[in-house]
């Protein structure tokens, strides 16, 4: 108990040094210039990428999870995209001016970001985070999962002795070697810190909301994914196992359910099975439903980043060797049914319901279950349809036709590039965009008067009373609704 309780102060005095020297570096750092922060940045990204493969590998010995051969894709984005999107990006000084409406925007760094790290795409998210938070002018320190500790300080070593060699100050960047729930909250709350940029479960953003610092937050990714009966069945198939089976599942926007129609029922499962999906039937689906979710409820970690053949094998059922994905047909959605909920591994729950309005309605449910405000996915060829769900689903990225995992992230989409995806308030996120150096920076905004006040009298003039008093109740109707 006392080394448990030495490990947990010693957690907490290493937050608050490392703060501290990250804080003392990024004051100095505030007053570079564009020119030289994009030249560290590019550094960074560049040794990041040269070290892609070796990072893969780390990450998947250390943590157990997911494909090393993807992880090394996942490094490359991190890398090689993001640094692509951003490295134009103005972020200091002056970053817009219109002339015409006499706005000048200046850009400031925030300070020091706290970065708390998962388990399931560690050296991918330290990358990207550190690429964003450095162009934006910024400190960064980062916190791993416990399960990642060894493949996060290595990824953050080897971008801050990058930044160093391009003349970034010592302590610019700091990585935690002793996380624990103290040190991480001491982290989060400490005084010192400007923003939290929060990746992982449910517990870790709303304590990042709790800690009394802003924070960006990511919410959990319940995605549904919709075959409509004008889609391009195999097409939609290879999709939907291309993004599940990627890194066995672990990415929060990959797929957890495939909805259907009646009247295209067969040509789907037909298709599934042909490229490599697997139903569950009689005592295997309790058998697989047991290793899914804990008796208590919420995600057996034990699955997660497993191939559908490992998860087969840890419930004591045969599958086929040339199976991809696991699926399983469902009538309900909540903890009675425990395929609908978030997975993080290659399986898949499958509703069949009777057209796209009833397909509609089994999505929101979905979406009630754990994925409020992420992304969903609609494979189709019919415009109309496309346009509705977009309208009325609460998720704030619907893709059309490719594949969830990559196109949430900007992959194979024209979203910004980035592994911190927002879902919103109602995903209880403080933006529901796809994260970006833009993200982690003050705006000031110089302006210029362009009326006088006689002006706004004079176009007063000739409403009588009754008028006024319409416009102001108008106003005050609009300003409530924001």
């Amino acid at each position: 108990m006392e080394q448990l309780r030495d490990r947990d102060l010693r957690s907490i005095q290493q937050a608050r040094d490392l703060v501290l020297a990250s804080k003392a570096a990024q004051r100095s750092f505030a007053e570079f210039d564009q020119v030289s922060i994009d030249r560290i940045v590019g550094a960074m990204a560049a040794a990041a990428e040269k070290a892609s493969d070796r990072l893969a590998k780390m990450a998947a010995e250390e943590t157990g999870f997911g494909r090393y051969e993807d992880k090394i894709i996942k490094n490359l984005f991190a890398s090689k995209a993001v640094y692509e999107y951003i490295k134009d990006m103005k972020t200091i000084g002056i970053i817009r001016e219109d002339k015409e409406e006499k706005i000048v925007e200046i850009g400031s760094p925030v300070g020091v970001i706290a970065a708390m790290i998962p388990s399931t795409n560690p050296t991918s998210t330290t990358i990207y985070k550190a690429l964003i938070a450095l162009k934006a002018g910024n400190g960064i320190v980062f916190s791993p999962h416990p399960a990642a500790v060894k493949c996060t300080m290595e990824a953050a070593a080897l971008l801050h002795e990058a930044a160093l060699q391009a003349g970034a100050p010592e302590g610019l960047i700091g990585c935690m070697d002793l996380p624990t729930m103290e040190g991480s909250r001491e982290l989060m709350a400490h005084q010192d810190v400007a923003l939290i940029l929060a990746t992982g479960g449910s517990a870790l953003v709303k304590a990042a909301y709790s800690s009394g610092t802003p924070a960006l937050g990511v919410g959990p990714g319940n995605v549904p994914a919709y075959i409509e009966g004008s889609a391009d069945i195999p097409m939609a198939v290879k999709r939907i196992f291309e993004s599940k089976t990627f890194d066995n599942g672990t990415i929060c926007a990959s797929e957890q359910a495939v909805i259907t129609e009646k009247g295209i029922e067969e040509r789907v499962r037909e298709e599934i099975i042909k490229q490599g999906g697997y139903f569950l039937r009689g005592e295997e689906i309790s058998r697989v439903a047991a290793v899914i979710q804990k008796p208590g409820g919420g995600l057996n970690s034990k699955i997660v980043g497993q191939s559908a053949k490992t998860i087969a094998a840890m419930a004591g059922i045969s599958v086929p060797e040339e199976t991809r994905v696991l699926l399983c047909e469902q009538k309900g959605v909540g903890k009675d049914y425990p395929f609908s909920m978030e997975k993080l591994s290659p399986i898949l729950a499958f509703y069949v319901e009777e057209d796209w309005h009833r397909a509609c309605e089994r999505c929101i449910e979905l979406l009630n279950y754990g994925g409020l405000g992420h992304s969903l996915v609609i494979h189709s060829n019919n415009e109309a349809i496309i346009r509705e769900f977009a309208l009325k689903k609460p998720v704030y990225r619907i893709l059309v036709n490719t594949s969830s995992s990559h196109g949430a992230i900007g992959a194979t989409t024209s979203l910004a590039p980035s592994l911190t995806l927002g879902c919103g308030t109602i995903g209880g996120s403080a933006t529901s965009d796809n994260v970006s150096p833009m993200h982690l920076i003050n705006k000031k905004r110089m302006v210029y008067g362009i009326r006088e006040v006689e002006d706004l009298k004079s176009k007063a003039k000739g409403l009588d009373e009754r008028d006024l008093e319409y416009i102001t109740r108008l106003v005050l109707e609009q300003l409530k609704k924001m």
